[in-house]
């Protein structure tokens, strides 16, 4: 043993020795009053031996005997008791539902989360009668009749929403002849995950098909159309169209990528709007000349300013101003409104672009913002729409603490707000 850990161990020793020698002080002194009035009748060896005994029980005897163990135990129950440490509290302190329940797999207790997800559970309530779930019979049936200690299931619930739970079921304690279910909510992980996969399977779809028609033509050229020079020259403008396409759409999806990575990252720069907006217009006046539509603008020369991102939201709206010159041709013109937060009764900044075209449905409304949401599929790649352009919108806008809403009745056109906070 080296001499630090040596030194190391001597303190320890010491230490412990004089924690004994102050738990059974009193047990020592009356061990000496003792030998001492044996020493009237012995001898001084006698005396020396006693005393030594004492001594070494004394440090090495229990601080605390196993009936004063258990008076602690019992005083730190009933303190726990005092302060309101039941079963019950500790149940409502858990955020996620909990159900105690007993051995006839009758509902014991149910906290105020198992409450809100699955309404009254009254004490009494039999759970096999509750959750009719297979899955759900056999894990309760497997913990009551002993098969297992615990168990793990997945239960779902498809009204009043679409619900995924991860449920544990176990015994409380040993003997005490009650068992408790715990759900986990897995919904949002899973819309995410359902998200993700349909965010693969549509961005794999929008490129396949311009890579598709891309190698058809490449074949074609070096094939049969290998000396026709008018083949050629019509293939490759088809071809560009499509590479421009998937430039398109790759653009758009590292713009969701850079947005994603910072949702939370609010701008602090102050931003002329109305500057932004004319700058838009004139940036699509050639696309509205091409549409054959009059874009008007229905707003003061008052410089309006909101906390934001130019570039940002210079995209925001050019896409919202692009969608209503490709969709809303038909009506011939696109009117552009601001409303300042002194003129309108929410005290904040709106802007809207409305449109004369065919408009939206109105199932269609709640889910133009998804990604690669179209309501005519075809008639949006004839435009060289990626999908992504509304998703991108949503994005920015929660960035800015902004919103959209979307009025639209089929036949009298399409009106997308811009909602700024006031200031």
């Amino acid at each position: 043993m080296s001499d630090a850990s040596s030194e190391k161990w001597s303190r320890r020793a010491a230490r412990l020795f004089a924690h004994r020698f102050r738990q059974n002080r009193w047990m020592l002194a009356a061990g000496i009053v003792a030998v001492l009035l044996a020493h009237m009748w012995a001898g001084a060896g006698v005396l020396l031996a006693a005393i030594a005994a004492l001594f070494v029980v004394a440090a090495l005897a229990p601080s605390r005997t196993a009936d004063q163990r258990r008076v602690e135990a019992a005083e730190v129950a009933s303190g726990a008791k005092s302060i309101g440490l039941s079963g019950e509290n500790l149940a409502a302190a858990v955020t996620d539902p909990l159900i105690v329940f007993d051995g006839a797999g009758a509902v014991v207790h149910a906290n105020a989360a198992a409450t809100a997800a699955f309404g009254t559970l009254h004490p009494g309530i039999l759970l096999l009668l509750k959750f009719r779930a297979p899955e759900m019979q056999d894990m309760i049936q497997a913990v009551l009749f002993g098969h297992a200690t615990s168990r793990v299931v997945e239960y779902s619930e498809r009204l009043p929403i679409e619900r995924v739970f991860r449920v544990t079921a176990s015994a409380v304690g040993r003997g005490t002849g009650l068992y408790v279910l715990v759900f986990k909510d897995q919904s949002e992980a899973r819309r995410i995950d359902r998200m993700r996969a349909d965010f693969i399977a549509n961005a794999s779809h929008e490129l396949r098909t311009p890579l598709a028609s891309i190698s058809g033509f490449v074949e074609t050229l070096r094939g049969p159309a290998r000396d026709d020079a008018a083949a050629r020259d019509q293939f490759l403008q088809i071809m560009q169209k499509q590479t421009a396409r998937m430039a398109r759409l790759i653009d758009d999806l590292l713009s969701l990528s850079r947005l994603e990575m910072k949702p939370y990252l609010k701008p602090g720069e102050k931003v002329d709007l109305r500057g932004v907006i004319e700058s838009v217009i004139d940036s699509l006046s050639p696309l509205a000349n091409d549409s054959g539509l009059v874009v008007e603008r229905d707003f003061t020369d008052a410089r309006l300013e909101v906390m934001g991102d130019r570039d940002e939201l210079f995209q925001v709206f050019e896409n919202l101003l692009e969608n209503a010159c490709k969709y809303g041709q038909s009506g011939g013109r696109v009117v552009v409104s601001m409303i300042g937060p002194g003129d309108g009764p929410e005290k904040e900044t709106t802007v809207t672009i409305r449109d004369f075209g065919p408009g939206i449905a109105e199932e269609h409304i709640p889910r133009v913002t998804e990604r690669f949401y179209r309501i005519d599929g075809e008639a949006s790649r004839a435009q060289k729409g990626t999908g992504l352009g509304l998703a991108i919108v949503k994005h920015i806008l929660t960035r800015h603490e902004a919103r959209l809403t979307i009025r639209s009745r089929p036949g009298e056109g399409a009106a997308f707000t811009v909602h700024f906070p006031a200031a």
